[in-house]
C-alpha cells in the first residue's frame, strides 16, 4: 500500500511537471522602435516592459531596440499571439502589421514618436 501511494503521489507530479512546461510560447514581434535608447529611457523602456508585463499570461518581454523588436514569453492558456501584438499596441507601438491606436501613441514620449 505504501509503495502504491508513493508511485501514485510520484505519477501525479511528473503529470503537473509535464502539464507546467506545457502551453508556453516565445513571440519576436516587429516593431517601430524610434529612439536609440529606448531600454535606458526612464520612460520607454519601463513603460513598455510594465505594461506588458501586467498583463496576465506575459511572462518575460525583451526589448530589442536595434532590430526594432519586442520577445514575449507568454502562457498559451491565458493569451495567445494576438493577445500579445494587442498588448505591444496598447503601449503605444506597432505589432507587426497591426497598428497602434492614435490614443497610445499620444501618451508616448516625444522621442519615441516618428
Amino acid at each position: 500500500m505504501k509503495h502504491l501511494i508513493l508511485l501514485l503521489t510520484f505519477s501525479l507530479f511528473c503529470v503537473g511537471v509535464n502539464a507546467q512546461s506545457k502551453g508556453k510560447e516565445t513571440i519576436t514581434v516587429k516593431t517601430n522602435i524610434y529612439c536609440d535608447h529606448c531600454k535606458k529611457c526612464e520612460s520607454c523602456g519601463p513603460r513598455i516592459y510594465r505594461q506588458l508585463m501586467d498583463v496576465s499570461g506575459i511572462r518575460k518581454v525583451d526589448i530589442n531596440e536595434d532590430e526594432a523588436t519586442i520577445t514575449v514569453s507568454y502562457s498559451t492558456g491565458k493569451i495567445d499571439a494576438d493577445g500579445v501584438r494587442k498588448a505591444i499596441n496598447d503601449t503605444g507601438f506597432d505589432a507587426d502589421d497591426q497598428l497602434a491606436p492614435a490614443e497610445s501613441v499620444a501618451k508616448l514620449d516625444m522621442c519615441c514618436k516618428k
